[in-house]
This record gives C-alpha cells, structure tokens and sequence, in this order.
C-alpha cells in the first residue's frame, strides 16, 4: 500500500529538484493571507518592561523594610548604649577618684591594676568607634562587659587599699 503522492513525488524528484520558485513568489502568497494586527498586547517588550518593573518593585518591598528596621534597630543599640555608658562611667570615675584618694593618702604607687585599667581603656575606644561606624549588638555587649570589668577591677583595687589601710592602722595601735 503505497500513497499515490508519495509515489509521485519519488518518480519526479529530479525535477522539484532542479527548478527554484520566482523571487515574486512570496510577495504573492503573502497578498493572499489575512492582514496581521500587530497588537500592543502581544509585544514581547512590553511584556519584558513590564517583568522588570515588577522585579524591581517586589525587590523594593522586599528590602526596604528591612533597611528601615535595621536603621531603627542600630539607632535603638547606640541609644540604649549611650545610656549604659553614663549610668557605668559615673560608677567608673568615682572609683577612679576613691582610687586616687587612698593612693595619695597612703602613698601607694601605680600597679598592675592601673595599668590593666589603661589597657581596657585603650581596647574600649576601638570598640567605641567600632559601635560608631556598625552599631552592633554583639558590639554594644562587648563595650557593656568592659565597663564592667574596669568596675570590677577599680573595685578589686579598692578592696585591697582598704585593707592596706585597715593592716596599717592596726600595726600601728
């Protein structure tokens, strides 16, 4: 069973071969079809425009807010630190001016305590201008804990000058 179209077309391939349409030839088919409307709808560059707004637009929604919160959440760290840092500091130079009081009395010298004070001093002005530049909350408790251990060791000094005070007064009864 062999299609009578298909049995033409191998009998006369030689000659579909060999001839080549008119260069009018397309003209004419393409008279014959209906007229195409070029709708605004069907542009692929609107469609693309529009895709990139829209892109742009969810990527706005989506970290706007989140600079915003983080704006807000860095301005509430330096606040709160900045009140951490007043209520410590006050406690600070007045242990400080205890400190210097008991020294000048007794005529203690400077020690290792002092100048682990400065060292901490020196490590919170780094921390500080860190806070300035990423405010932080890893930052905030690292400044936190160094005020408080400048307390703890102003505190330590002041333990022991009492106690040198205390020994010097009963050696001297």
């Amino acid at each position: 069973m062999s299609d009578p179209l298909e049995d033409f077309i191998r009998q006369n391939r030689e000659g579909f071969d060999g001839k080549t349409p008119p260069h009018d030839a397309w003209g004419k088919i393409e008279s014959h079809l209906p007229a195409k409307t070029k709708s605004l709808w069907n542009s692929v560059v609107l469609w693309r425009s529009a895709a990139i707004l829209l892109l742009g637009v969810c990527a706005y929604l989506f970290f706007a807010p989140i600079g915003k919160a983080n704006r807000l959440e860095q301005a509430n760290i330096k606040g709160e630190f900045k009140d951490l840092e007043s209520f410590y500091g006050g406690q600070i130079a007045e242990k400080k001016e205890l400190v210097s009081q008991f020294q000048s009395e007794t005529g203690s010298m400077a020690d290792e305590v002092t100048q682990n004070l400065q060292k901490l001093e020196a490590m919170y002005q780094v921390l500080k201008d860190e806070m300035e530049k990423r405010p932080s909350q890893d930052v905030k408790d690292a400044l936190v804990l160094n005020l408080l251990v400048r307390i703890d060791l102003l505190n330590q000094q002041l333990n022991k000058l009492d106690r040198q005070t205390n020994e010097a007064e009963v050696v001297s009864s």
